[in-house]
């Protein structure tokens, strides 16, 4: 953790919008809590098509593979190497959203009797890019057809090279694509220009299950396979996994995916993710998102950043109990090995900061660092990005070369500012919330100057205060077991469908209590019920709670179910408070 700052941040309080009878008619509608339909309402659904679609779609409303563009061609190119009997190499990116992906289609070829190679690049050991490393295993391999995965759009000088030797490239990807022109047999990528896909939230993982589904269509109609004999959802814990880590947006069709993809992970067969689930303390029958993204997800994602990222793929194909053993205790240990990196780094950082404080003067923050690990940069640019609420870019060198990611915030997108100044990078690529970029060190003082007024042009002073969105008020009295147990109808939360933040004004029935340093425990009544809270990260705030014994408060919280020594109790998960004047 980087624990640069002790200081209140100013955060904006949105309140939900009031609309009393379409409240009342969803309510009616569905049956459901007043509550949860004024959730409902404050996040835009009007329609009542629209709120049972996201309540109750199904696996059968996921959108049809063949509305991807050139998905037709993937399809054939792929019924023609099945034909011909021609090894398959896949290539995937190096974080969990590639090594999912790239897990989905070599089991998936492998039910198929296809003969199947993959590979995800160490990238401490690439020698040119990421698909001249492909290029040279498909030659080593004898394969005649790659099929990238979560990676490949860029890539436009490969493409033609692997062509000159005979070798066909299908690229599966979801990053914003630029003005490249392609030659491969096809580019499935659901942000295509032009492209009508309705789901443009898909994941790596996502477009690899779309291929995998289009395929297995086709050769259930041409009669080749008994379409029973594959069931693609046994396939959705992995792209429950790489959706969720990816940061995918959790509504409409990742959303189908994700709720049936956690419920496929108790019925995995998968012994090296029952591993892995053990390894990090989960229990596969409750495992929620939050777990993925905080438990599951980290740990083979230091497998890209520190080490070698096979050793995932590996872990999630293995039938062998001793492999997982082995492949899990391997991952356990780089995972800590990361963390100790990430220390050493996040204190590299802090001292920075204290010593350099107008790094914090302007709209963004662009930091440059000789010494942070390059696969590290990525964890500092998010977390500083959520701390100061500013556009930032971490850079650090490796072998001469400028390495950098970027993180912001919802009022600025980066990819096109980095577009604008494409001709400074080596190369570039991301989403408009996440990218990442090689330059030279002579063009990063252009850049930098360049970031910084871009920033400051298109960003307000308000801007840069966190926004805290508030779903509905309720009263301590609404909130009980079955209330609770009736949000779950809103999960799975995650990116675009957080857990619903709900406010009341409440008094103090005790001072609050610091726990473990940082953070803040509340005691709080509200018309004669009194609950507990605690506040995370809130420690620095305590001064503002006990200048007046019993201050009423107005507090903004998502309720949850607290375990203890077989005891349950419902707990508020405080986010922010504002102390009001006593009459």
């Amino acid at each position: 953790m980087i624990p640069i700052v002790q200081k209140k941040q100013e955060i904006t309080w949105v309140f939900p919008k009031e609309n009393p009878p379409l409240v009342q008619r969803i309510t009616r509608e569905f049956n459901i809590n007043p509550v949860t339909a004024q959730i409902l309402m404050s996040r835009g659904f009007t329609s009542m098509v629209e709120i049972h679609h996201y309540l109750y779609a199904k696996l059968p409303d996921l959108f049809s593979p063949s509305l991807l563009p050139q998905i037709d061609q993937a399809v054939d190119r792929l019924y023609r190497a099945i034909q011909d009997k021609e090894s398959i190499l896949i290539f995937g990116d190096n974080d969990v959203d590639g090594i999912t992906g790239t897990v989905l289609l070599t089991d998936f070829f492998r039910r198929l009797g296809v003969h199947v190679h993959y590979s995800v690049p160490n990238r401490n050991q690439i020698k040119e890019s990421l698909m001249s490393d492909a290029i040279e295993t498909a030659l080593e391999k004898g394969c005649k057809l790659i099929i990238t995965v979560d990676c490949g759009l860029t890539s436009t000088d490969e493409v033609e090279r692997a062509d000159r030797y005979g070798i066909d490239v299908i690229v599966t990807d979801h990053h914003e694509p630029g003005m490249q022109n392609l030659q491969c047999i096809a580019t499935l990528n659901p942000k295509l220009h032009h492209s009508t896909y309705p789901n443009r939230d898909l994941t790596g993982v996502g477009v690899a299950f779309k291929l995998a589904h289009a395929l297995l269509s086709f050769l259930s109609l041409k009669g080749t396979i008994d379409p029973e004999e594959i069931d693609l959802k046994d396939m959705l814990d992995i792209v429950a996994i790489g959706t969720v880590a990816d940061m995918g947006s959790l509504r409409g069709e990742n959303r189908i995916l994700v709720r049936y993809g956690l419920n496929q992970i108790p019925k995995t067969g998968r012994i090296g993710l029952l591993k892995l689930l053990n390894l990090s303390e989960l229990n596969a029958e409750t495992i929620t998102t939050g777990d993925i993204a905080s438990k599951l997800a980290p740990r083979l994602n230091s497998l890209g950043r520190i080490s070698d990222p096979m050793k995932g793929v590996e872990l999630l194909l293995t039938r062998d109990f001793n492999v997982a053993n082995h492949l899990v205790d391997f991952i356990d240990k780089k995972n800590q090995e990361r963390q100790k990196i990430e220390r050493r780094d996040s204190l590299e950082i802090e001292k920075m900061i204290e010593q350099q404080p107008d790094l914090l003067e302007g709209k963004a923050i662009v930091l440059f660092s000789k010494t942070c690990h390059p696969g590290i940069i990525a964890i500092i640019a998010a977390r500083m990005s959520k701390l100061y609420n500013r556009p930032t870019v971490v850079i650090t060198e490796d072998k001469g070369v400028l390495k950098a990611s970027v993180r912001t915030i919802p009022e600025f997108a980066i990819l096109p500012v980095l577009r604008e100044n494409g001709s400074l990078f080596m190369n570039y690529g991301g989403h408009d919330y996440a990218a990442g970029f090689t330059i030279t060190p002579e063009n990063f003082p252009f850049f930098k100057e360049r970031f910084l007024q871009a920033a400051d042009r298109s960003l307000s002073d308000k801007d840069l205060f966190p926004k805290l969105m508030i779903d509905a008020k309720v009263s301590f009295k609404d909130l009980t077991f079955d209330f609770l147990e009736s949000l779950s109808l809103l999960e799975p939360f995650g990116v675009d469908n957080p857990a619903p933040t709900l406010f009341c004004e409440a008094d103090q029935v005790f001072p609050p209590k610091v726990i473990g340093k940082v953070h803040l425990k509340f005691y709080l009544e509200e018309n004669g019920r009194q609950l507990e809270g605690i506040g995370f990260n809130l420690a620095m705030r305590r001064q503002e709670l006990i200048k007046k014994k019993g201050s009423r408060l107005i507090v903004a919280f998502t309720p949850t179910i607290n375990s203890y020594q077989e005891k349950t109790s419902i707990q508020l998960q405080i986010k922010d408070f504002l102390v009001l004047p006593r009459a």
